[in-house]
């Protein structure tokens, strides 16, 4: 979408199919809202009755606090829609913006030429196979990224630590907005979210969350919340949970000649921070602009991506390391209300960077 609005020509293969589900915990943090904001798709999030969040309650040992949401930058709400929502709006948002979309088409390996990647292997649905040239070629296919392991992109940093995390879905649930309690090899969190429904999840250490389901998200929150277990009793839970069993954060290096990663192929935080799509917005418009400056504009195209890595890097550091840390479970309630307090200093900066960008203009004319 953001390429496309700055009139690069544009082509995004998925190898799912339209509609696809993924993996997420939902939420949105201010500085995904804000870029939805900016963007002008939070009215259709709105639109598909996703719930507003107007305060965060955390609780750790017995400590409760509840922090209220300030309106700023556009936004007096989060939200945290289902993937089914919001990959609809921003699909169709790039569409709208002139960029062709291929479903169930898969990337095997990318294209080099003279050292430098112009373009890529894919598998259409028929099976059949063929390469596509471009002048730049980004991986945005999550922590399994076939593209990322083509170029042999170097980890730049890996985390010490890893939660597993089994969630599901409750109606009737009674909430006040996203709720998330911590207590070592037992976190959970209450995220409302569309059609009336809550994602209630439990993270913990591989071996406490094994397959997880939905017997198990319940006795880790009455363990740890047993004011939350009375409410999670009186609501109704979907019969199946989804489960994830845990993988080492990472932070990659995204760029080389003609390829460039975003997201979760090349920053992985652990998901105990609910933080993967407000990061896969905010690099998402870090590398638009690079790629924009260094491709028809007045950068050399080098120099604008080592800028886009730098950026990310700086944003990105101090919450991977507070995350891994939380992620070790391995904490008393002292150190997990100063891991809490850093964390929310780190987010705030990336507001604040976010925020600072000159708003987006879309382009008349396609190249």
């Amino acid at each position: 979408m953001l390429l496309a609005r700055r009139g690069l020509r544009t082509l995004l293969l998925d190898r799912g199919a339209a509609g696809f589900d993924p993996l997420a915990t939902h939420a949105l943090l201010r500085g995904g809202v804000v870029q939805l904001h900016r963007w002008g798709l939070l009215d259709g999030v709105i639109a598909a009755g996703t719930p507003p969040v107007k305060r965060s309650t955390f609780r750790y040992g017995d400590e409760v606090s509840v922090v209220s949401l300030r309106p700023s930058s556009g936004v007096d709400a989060l939200y945290a829609p289902r993937r089914t929502v919001l990959d609809r709006l921003l699909v169709q948002a790039a569409r709208d913006a002139g960029a062709e979309v291929h479903y169930r088409t898969r990337v095997t390996d990318v294209v080099v030429t003279a050292g430098r990647v112009t373009g890529v292997r894919v598998e259409a649905p028929d099976g059949s196979s063929r390469e596509l040239s471009a002048a730049m070629v980004i991986g945005a296919d999550g922590v399994g990224s076939t593209i990322a392991r083509s170029v042999s992109a170097a980890p730049l940093r890996v985390g010490q630590n890893l939660s597993a995390m089994t969630y599901g879905y409750w109606s009737d649930l009674e909430t006040t907005g996203y709720e998330w309690t911590f207590r070592p090899n037992a976190c959970s969190g209450i995220i409302p979210t569309s059609d009336g429904e809550a994602c209630v999840f439990a993270a913990g250490s591989p071996g406490r969350i094994g397959i997880g389901g939905v017997g198990l998200i319940e006795e880790v929150i009455a363990e740890a919340a047993p004011d939350v277990s009375e409410r999670l009793t009186r609501a109704t839970p979907r019969a199946m949970a989804r489960t994830w069993v845990g993988l080492r954060g990472y932070i990659r290096q995204s760029w080389g000649p003609g390829w460039a990663l975003v997201g979760d192929a090349g920053c992985f935080t652990d998901p105990i921070g609910v933080h993967g799509l407000t990061d896969a917005f905010r690099d998402a418009e870090l590398l638009a602009r690079a790629v924009a400056a260094g491709i028809g504009g007045d950068q050399p195209l080098g120099d604008a991506l080592a800028g886009y890595q730098a950026t990310r890097d700086r944003l990105s550091a101090p919450l991977f390391d507070v995350v891994d840390r939380i992620a070790s479970h391995e904490w008393d309630q002292e150190e997990i209300a100063r891991l809490l307090s850093i964390l929310m200093s780190a987010l705030a900066d990336e507001v604040e960077a976010i925020t600072e960008l000159e708003p987006d203009v879309e382009a008349s004319v396609r190249s």
